[in-house]
């Protein structure tokens, strides 16, 4: 049996912030299924639910030797759903009310959890194949693998892969800083190695000594290596491209379910959905305050707020979206200035927008039951996870065609009558304008058709089963 070790800085249930948080939660529970030995390792943050926390059992503490000396580290461990989680314990680095602190701490704390990754190995009983590495924070993992431990026979026969979640964040320094925390020799600080415009960068150090690297959609694997979002590793990429793929992410489809899902008021699937969106969209709009209408076009906005999900072009589109009969849902936090933004509209249009920072499962998924559609007009998007739960629920998706979303959104042809979305190439205002005339044309004229797409939509499979096989396929190819 082969044995996978995921290494991140976060897990569902455990700690999750975003679409990393899932993804590390989900996929592992499908490989085992196929027969892998997979386990996962994050930090133990102070600020985990005590639910968890009460149920691990501790190790003996043992040294981990960083530039400047050593800390304790004890490893923390529990099973879950049939998977061995094993959590870094240090009260000096992961203490505090949140995961992440500011960069300069955060750089710190995550070399550290990467170097306690793998002494953690020599004290148990447990000695993986792979190391399966994700984002920035894991970055450092291969390149202490090959430099530190190179020679140690427990260690030279472990391969790594390094997942690229958001190129945006890569975990920069002062390269003496980093020098200093890690101890890495000096050498391993230049072009071809760990250095990137004059700083340390973590995330190239994975990517440079990783054995192969994925991300989280085909598309985005092209697109990171030019210079637009490859975030000025884009050379490295282009370099690394022969060890390169892109893997869709997948949604765990036992909870996000329309047909079973314990938080919306109707259940429904592919073969009557129209009447049971129907009626969680009059749910919706009572749990909103919104007035209930039937007719009228309702869409959300489940994300981050951030200039990233494409709020900008959106801004001038809204108020002549809002003049019609429309109503428009919008939940989380972020950015103060989106945060505003909405703010203002709900001001305006009382009857029209309900919009709260306070992200929770709940109103999402009575979200995507009661919608007809969700925004998603992103300036850059490596996989997204939202347009794979509307798709799920029958909620149509509107999408800029970048990354992830070309990837998983077919664009609605009326001709051939084929497609599970609308979308748009052009990052503008008018792009997106031009697209919701057509949505809105083809949801209130062509009631048929539109209720066609939302069915093939639900037919299509966004769960692990398909990604998986191929990370199972290119765990096989890396080991032989």
């Amino acid at each position: 049996m082969k044995k996978i070790l995921y290494a991140a800085a976060e897990c569902d249930p455990f700690i999750k912030t975003g679409g990393l948080g899932s993804v590390v939660g989900s996929l592992p529970k499908e490989l085992r299924r196929k027969g892998y030995d997979v386990r996962i390792v994050i930090p133990a943050y102070q600020c985990m639910d005590e639910q968890w926390k009460s149920q691990m059992t501790s190790s003996l503490p043992f040294p981990v030797y960083m530039g400047w000396g050593s800390q304790p580290a004890v490893v923390r461990t529990l099973v879950y759903e049939g998977i061995p989680c094993y959590f870094v314990s240090n009260d000096f680095y992961f203490s505090g009310n949140a995961p992440y602190r500011e960069m300069w701490q955060d750089i710190e704390k995550f070399s550290f959890f990467c170097k306690a990754v793998l002494e953690m190995l020599a004290y148990l009983d447990f000695e993986p194949d792979v190391i399966h590495c994700h984002d920035w924070q894991t970055g450092l993992i291969p390149v202490f693998l090959k430099t530190f431990y190179g020679e140690n026979p427990y260690y030279r026969n472990i391969k790594t892969v390094m997942t690229l979640h958001n190129m945006r964040f890569q975990g920069t320094t002062d390269i003496n800083v980093m020098k200093g925390i890690t101890g890495l020799p000096y050498d391993l600080f230049t072009y071809d190695k760990l250095e990137s415009y004059g700083s340390a960068n973590m995330l190239k150090g994975g990517i440079v000594y990783a054995d192969k690297i994925t991300t989280v959609s085909s598309t985005y694997a092209q697109e990171i290596q030019e210079p637009a979002l490859g975030k000025g590793l884009d050379g490295a990429l282009r370099y690394r491209s022969q060890d390169l793929s892109g893997i869709v992410n997948g949604i765990d489809y036992a909870v996000y379910d329309p047909s079973g899902d314990a938080y919306i008021s109707y259940h429904y699937d592919s073969s009557d959905f129209r009447e049971g969106k129907k009626k969680n969209k009059a749910a919706l709009q009572k749990e909103a305050g919104l007035p209930e209408d039937g007719d009228v076009f309702a869409a959300c906005i489940i994300s981050r707020l951030t200039d990233q999900k494409g709020l900008d072009i959106l801004e001038p589109v809204l108020h002549e979206l809002l003049q019609q009969n429309v109503q428009l849902f919008v939940l989380g936090g972020g950015e103060k200035r989106f945060e505003e933004m909405f703010t203002r509209y709900k001001e305006r249009y009382p009857d029209k927008i309900y919009a709260s920072s306070d992200y929770n499962d709940r109103m999402a998924k009575l979200m995507y039951a009661g919608c007809d559609a969700t925004i998603m007009p992103s300036r850059f998007e490596p996989c997204g996870l939202s347009q794979l739960m509307a798709l799920r629920y029958g909620t149509v998706p509107i999408v800029r065609l970048t990354g992830g979303l070309k990837d998983t959104v077919m664009v609605y042809d009326a001709a051939s009558q084929t497609g599970t979305g609308f979308g748009f190439e052009e990052y503008s205002s008018a792009a997106l304008r031009t697209t919701m005339k057509h949505v809105l044309d083809v949801f209130r004229n062509h009631p048929d058709e539109w209720n066609a797409i939302a069915e093939r939509g639900m037919k299509e499979d966004y769960s692990w089963s398909t990604s998986s096989e191929q990370y199972a396929d290119l765990y096989e190819t890396l080991l032989g």
